[in-house]
């Protein structure tokens, strides 16, 4: 999800072990991610506090998402990963392909409060191959210089009459055809039941040919802020993090549309055949205790998955989470189902589409 225009290659950042806190012997993970703001919060909330304890080395790496080179490596049997942060859709479909391992999620620890993890971990956030971390939401930005009156509703941003310039979206139909369907009037209950038909398909395509030949497309999550902040587009899709990255520490003009807004979660997963499989559970059980996943939040506007992680969270971050009240009123869950189902499908419609 989330950088500062990156490539889409690897960005390895070796973090040096700093203390040693009496385990049998320090170990080297390979955690991968999607670079930028967001890894760095999993670096402040999570890998640093672990070196400190652990005395292991982590190798951070970026990645652009899906499963094509966890299934390379699985399928070479060369597993060179021992953690990715992974989407909801790709950890279910990797875990039906059997290309993750299974994990002992009964093991996951109590929440602060005393509460049992299956209790603590908001419903649907903890799977057979995946452990969730963080609530995090697709939204639009537009740069506040560019218009006297801004856009306030998901329907604005197809709108090139009243709001004329430039879009950005990320190069994928998952949030771009839901928004699509939003913005054409389709009640959130609706839209994925309308996206399984045929019909339904071809009227989210039809109106995202309304922007077509004025959008511009990113891959990497840190894209889009610098998009908007090189006037290369007005306002463009991205993920709600690394806008408030660029408006809150980068001091960016720029202001987010939460209307239609897809939220959806990231878990850790583990490739199936990658090495150091035991230290990799212990680091996600670490990773997503309560004050872990609270400290997280510190660095980047993303919910945690953990109930009782709420309340720890700053009170001048509340605001800026996708689950705050003002910003979740036209919301709309990103159905991992539809997605396991039908992204092969739908991701050959979307890059036929793009190149026609």
């Amino acid at each position: 999800m989330n950088h500062l225009l990156k490539s889409a290659g690897v960005a390895a950042v070796a973090l040096a072990a700093i203390g040693y806190a009496g385990t049998s012997s320090a170990e080297t993970l390979t955690i991968v991610s999607w670079g930028g703001a967001y890894t760095k919060s999993q670096v402040e909330a999570y890998h640093k506090p672990w070196i400190a304890q652990t005395g292991d080395t982590i190798n951070s790496e970026d990645y652009n998402g899906g499963l094509a080179e966890i299934r390379a490596q699985v399928e070479a049997g060369n597993v060179t990963w021992n953690l990715v942060d992974v989407e909801l859709s790709d950890a279910v479909r990797g875990c039906d392909e059997g290309i993750l391992e299974t994990l002992p999620t009964d093991d996951l620890p109590a929440g602060d409060d005393g509460t049992a993890a299956a209790e603590d971990f908001i419903a649907g956030t903890v799977h057979e191959c995946a452990v969730g971390t963080i609530v995090w939401s697709t939204v639009y930005a537009y740069d506040t210089t560019k218009f006297d009156t801004g856009p306030t509703t998901i329907a604005d941003f197809f709108d090139l009459e009243k709001f004329p310039g430039k879009r950005g979206m990320r190069k994928t139909p998952k949030a771009n055809l839901e928004m699509a369907l939003l913005a054409d009037g389709v009640p959130s209950d609706e839209i994925y039941d309308l996206l399984a038909t045929p019909e339904g398909v071809e009227r989210a395509f039809a109106k995202l040919d309304t922007i077509k030949d004025d959008t511009i497309w990113w891959e990497a999550g840190a894209q889009p802020p610098q998009l908007l902040a090189d006037g290369e587009v007005v306002m463009t899709t991205a993920y709600n993090g690394r806008l408030f990255n660029a408006i809150a520490k980068e001091n960016k003009p720029f202001e987010i549309v939460w209307d239609g807004q897809v939220w959806d979660i990231d878990l850790w997963v583990i490739p199936r055949g990658a090495p150091n499989m035991e230290r990799s559970w212990e680091f996600i059980k670490f990773s997503t205790d309560t004050q872990r996943l609270a400290d997280q939040a510190k660095y980047i506007s993303y919910g945690p998955v953990r109930k009782s992680s709420f309340d720890k969270i700053l009170p001048e971050m509340q605001p800026h989470m996708p689950t705050a009240p003002d910003n979740f009123k036209n919301p709309l869950q990103n159905d991992f189902e539809f997605w396991a189902d039908y992204g092969d499908e739908l991701n050959e419609r979307f890059n036929a589409w793009l190149a026609s």
